[in-house]
């Protein structure tokens, strides 16, 4: 009797040891996870993080007002008082370094921001509706793109003048076919799928299923793609004001600080090369940073993790 009793108790499941379940991580998580293991994708995140800095503490951080002269002092030296000297105006060019970095980076997130919200908008509307929605979205943009991207924003900023919001309304309207392409393709291949006709099926509306069920998986490419427009577009904003249609004098701009400069490069080559550096490494450090977080995103490249 007690043998029979020890087999029943030793075949019963135990109910005191613990089941093991896997920790679960979000696919967000594990992206930054892979992210922050990657030395290039930390180098090109730490130089936008300090180019960030720059940009949101430049009152503080600049030692002068970027746009104060002083005749008597132009074309100083580097020296303790003047970090990267002064221009031909006088001007502190640690200065205007720094705030050059708040133009470009508010030109290129805005332009960046606004031109995917309208972008990925018009794609998945094409790509969900069909039909004539689809023709007419997909008409204007290609109609958009017959025309070369820098040709087109030129022709923008030629007609209707500088300044910050125009150059930034001509980035904005010449990267909305990208990413209404790219949405495109993406919304197309998932609202087939068998979670998106279910939603469907139990009589979510079309506007739920597309922000609840289509654009969060549709959403990480483009993600990749707009950090790393944002590079070409801050490039872009440099030869607009390089070209003398861009950011207009006296506001601060990396362009307008290389143009002003080669005037002077037998002379005092650092007006051009010092702008024209922080131009490089702002690209630089977005182009590294958006090759990481796809390395990330993508399964193929990333591994498994």
């Amino acid at each position: 009797m007690q043998e029979k009793d020890l087999k029943n108790k030793l075949a019963e499941p135990s109910t005191d040891e613990e089941t093991f379940v896997p920790p679960h991580h979000s696919e967000w998580k594990r992206i930054g996870r892979v992210f922050l293991r990657r030395p290039i994708s930390l180098i090109g995140l730490i130089i936008v993080a300090i180019l960030v800095i720059m940009a949101i503490f430049a009152p503080w951080i600049a030692p002068y007002d970027p746009l104060k002269t002083n005749p008597l002092n132009k074309f100083a030296p580097i020296s303790s008082e003047h970090w990267l000297g002064t221009d031909q105006l006088g001007r502190d060019v640690f200065s205007r370094i720094v705030y050059g970095a708040r133009t470009s980076l508010t030109v290129g997130i805005i332009a960046v921001a606004t031109g995917g919200v309208i972008g990925m908008a018009m794609g998945l509307a094409a790509a969900y509706f069909g039909g004539w929605v689809s023709a007419i979205i997909m008409r204007f943009t290609d109609a958009i793109m017959a025309l070369p991207g820098l040709i087109l924003i030129l022709l923008i900023s030629g007609l209707v003048g500088g300044g910050i919001p125009i150059v930034t309304f001509a980035l904005a309207f010449g990267s909305i076919p990208g990413n209404c392409r790219m949405m495109y393709g993406q919304a197309l291949s998932i609202k087939q799928r068998d979670y998106v006709m279910a939603a469907r099926a139990m009589g979510m509306s079309s506007s739920r299923v597309m922000l609840t069920q289509i654009f969060p998986n549709a959403f990480a490419p483009l993600l990749v793609g707009m950090t790393m427009a944002l590079g070409t577009v801050v490039l872009a904003e440099a030869g607009l004001s390089y070209l003398g249609i861009g950011i207009t004098p006296p506001t601060p701009s990396w362009g307008v600080m290389v143009n002003d400069g080669q005037k002077f490069l037998m002379t005092d080559p650092k007006l051009s090369l010092i702008p024209g550096a922080a131009i490089m490494i702002m690209v630089f450090g977005f182009n590294m940073a958006g090759d990481g977080l796809r390395d990330a995103i993508d399964p193929t490249l990333r591994g498994i993790v």
